[in-house]
């Protein structure tokens, strides 16, 4: 049985085995929000900006997902807010994939918005040494293959992925690294309900704060200590231990989850590479050119890789009747054929998941007990209650930023700061959310952008809205930042 090692005193939670079907806040939340407002108003005072207690606005930053790179992101940018001295007018920190990275380092350490620049350190020096050790990795899975009821390919990601990113293997719980009095903004990590999203039903946005686990838009909603224990008519039946902090980042990241969104892209990028692979080595036996099948494949790799893809032998440049031309043509194919091996073993530890065949076979990614299995009752869809398990995955699958955690009515945000750390369009985190809001009546401003700005984002920019909350979107790579390097972002339709 998995021991979880706890180094911080317990804190004094209200914790309930029932299920709680309500928009309303948790009550633990809504005292702190009121404690955070205090700071919040001080905050403000400093820059002259004067307003009553009741006026106070309620201020919410979002981090995208984009692997380490947001991670890295996530934590220059708050240490800018703070030596700007607005770090303590953030009442809520939200994140996706990457993002929650860097939150779980922060929230390891009790007030790490007190002392900031030391704990930025302790972190930029643990990313700069060593990997977990083979030893401590196959340690960690064999806790989780015996402590756990649902044993998933989230266990391997966190084990053999996530650790090797993060380089620690962090075993505290989400609710023994809160406090009460905490001087930090309210944490909410964000994922989604994978068979809401392929099937397009019941409510996908999932959040897990250090009091509740739940979903967002329906209001349903179970204390996070309980989160993945057995429930069975809105009662706990069955405890199942809290999971660790490493096990929650990997749900947050879990980007292979969903095999629907694997196969398109196998479909839409391996497909082509492979293709013109082919008709390339037929056009070197035929004699003809093959330079443009050679800049296809090369185009295509450039775009998979993000821009750093090796160069490969130039086939384009040599005599089409060379007798060495099919010589390196098959030394240009071995080295597409172990590019893609890399690829995939960078993202997908095959050596250990083949021994993993059930999990493999269907496709298990965090999968836990449905604390709504059996429910009955009017508020909550159907396709909510209907099966004992759910699955939850990284949300970045469905939008690449958590701004469902924070459009709760009852969180009543006034100001969203989102920080895009997207390496495609900069700004469809937005537009989606946008969409989905006007789709959904959530209040949320027009998302209007200039058509000069597409392929050359500005640095920031404010959408605002009557009864909605303004949005300040940031997007990473922009002209300011990139300068000339600024690439295009557009895609084809």
């Amino acid at each position: 049985m998995f021991i979880q090692i706890n180094l911080f005193p317990a804190t004094q939670i209200n914790q309930s085995g029932e299920v709680r079907i309500k928009h309303s806040l948790n009550k633990n939340e809504e005292e702190f929000v009121a404690r955070r407002r205090n700071t919040v108003l001080q905050c403000l005072q400093k820059f002259n900006i004067h307003c009553s207690q009741d006026k106070v606005p309620n201020i919410a930053l979002l981090g995208s997902g984009g692997g380490q790179r947001a991670m890295v992101g996530l934590l220059g940018s708050l240490v800018e807010l703070n030596k700007a001295g607005l770090l303590d007018c953030i009442l809520y920190l939200s994140g996706v994939s990457g993002s929650t990275w860097c939150m779980a380092s922060l929230y390891k350490e009790p007030d790490w918005s007190t002392k900031l620049d030391t704990v930025k350190d302790k972190i930029i020096e643990r990313l700069s040494g060593e990997r977990v050790t083979w030893t401590d990795t196959l340690a960690k899975l064999k806790k989780y293959y015996y402590g756990k009821d649902f044993f998933s390919l989230t266990d391997v990601w966190a084990a053999m992925f996530v650790t090797s990113f993060v380089k620690e293997i962090n075993e505290h719980t989400l609710t023994d690294t809160w406090k009460e009095d905490s001087k930090d903004p309210f944490p909410i990590y964000a994922v989604i309900d994978k068979h809401c999203k392929q099937s397009e039903e019941g409510d996908p946005w999932f959040e897990i704060n250090p009091y509740e686990a739940g979903y967002s838009l329906t209001g349903a909603f179970v204390d996070a200590s309980n989160f993945g224990s057995q429930f069975h008519e809105g009662s706990k039946k069955n405890h199942q231990d809290e999971f660790d902090m490493l096990y929650l980042q990997a749900v947050c990241s879990s980007a292979l989850a969903d095999e629907v969104e694997i196969w398109k892209w196998i479909k839409d990028e391996c497909y082509q590479v492979l293709k013109d692979l082919v008709d390339m080595n037929l056009a070197v036996l035929e004699g003809t050119d093959p330079s443009a099948l050679d800049q296809s494949i090369k185009t295509t790799l450039n775009d998979i890789s993000g821009g750093q893809v090796q160069v490969f032998c130039d086939i384009g440049s040599l005599d089409v009747i060379d007798g060495d031309k099919k010589a390196d043509m098959r030394q240009y194919t071995m080295d597409v054929c172990n590019y893609f091996s890399a690829k995939l073993k960078h993202k997908w530890p095959l050596n250990l998941l083949t021994s993993i065949c059930e999990c493999m076979s269907q496709w298990i990614w965090g999968r836990n007990y449905n604390f709504l299995h059996k429910m009955a009752d009017e508020a909550v869809p159907t396709a909510l209650l209907q099966n004992e398990t759910r699955d939850y995955i990284d949300a970045g699958l469905l939008n690449n930023s958590p701004y469902f955690s924070v459009l709760r009515e009852k969180r009543g945000i006034d100001l969203i700061i989102s920080l895009d750390f997207s390496e495609g369009d900069p700004f469809t985190t937005v537009k989606e959310t946008a969409k989905t809001c006007k789709k959904l009546n959530i209040p949320f401003p027009e998302v209007n952008i200039p058509s000069e700005d597409v392929e050359k984002p500005k640095d920031f920019y404010v959408f605002k809205g009557q009864n909605a909350p303004t949005v300040i979107h940031i997007p990473l790579f922009n002209v300011v930042n990139c300068g000339g390097k600024l690439t295009s972002f557009s895609h084809p339709e």
